[in-house]
């Protein structure tokens, strides 16, 4: 995952930066209490969607302290056959690299405190998107550095498949002009498509 900071590249608007930023707070202390006993419900729903789209390549992520452990999922697509893909963080305003993940592979620092895998570089055809907060057209509240944003908008064709607890649902998620809707957003309880 990556930490927050904001890019001259891309910014929205100052009421809809103002909004986001009030909603990300609520959605994090949500993320943060959260009852951990879901995370393995949200992880079987996740593995099962992911598993169920074609793509070969699935970019996956490697959670910091206070997220969901995603791991299982990691693992899980794995053990199917799949390649699996984890981010790393490029500098201000650049898009997210993928690098090749496997059980047993070398995981070394990135930034923000994040891990990378010692491996190849990969496009992924489907995209894991961790979200602080979503709502029920797609659109999603990330941590305001516009990475996702902006590795979406250079992979048009991919799934893109945002996860988040359902308490981390908003009303409305204010959206600019370089935020991206995703595809389908899974929860512990249901699974949301958008097309």
């Amino acid at each position: 995952m990556v930490a927050p900071h904001s890019s001259p590249l891309q910014s929205d608007p100052p009421a809809v930066a103002e909004a986001k930023k009030q909603l990300r707070a609520h959605c994090l202390a949500a993320l943060k209490n959260r009852d951990q006993t879901l995370d393995p419900l949200l992880c079987r729903r996740l593995s099962e969607s992911l598993l169920a789209l074609e793509a070969e390549r699935i970019a996956c992520v490697w959670p910091l302290p206070h997220e969901l452990d995603v791991r299982p999922v990691c693992h899980a697509l794995a053990a199917a056959g799949r390649t699996v893909l984890l981010p790393e963080t490029p500098p201000r305003g650049h898009p997210l690299v993928f690098r090749v993940w496997t059980p047993d592979c070398v995981m070394l620092a990135g930034r923000f405190g994040t891990c990378v895998p010692n491996g190849p570089v990969l496009t992924p055809q489907a995209i894991m998107v961790p979200l602080v907060g979503f709502d029920r057209r797609g659109n999603r509240l990330g941590y305001g550095g516009g990475y996702y944003d902006r590795t979406l908008s250079t992979l048009p064709h991919a799934d893109a498949v945002g996860y988040a607890l359902a308490a981390q649902e908003v009303d409305h998620i204010p959206t600019g002009p370089y935020d991206h809707p995703l595809s389908c957003i899974v929860t512990e309880k249901e699974r949301l498509h958008f097309d």
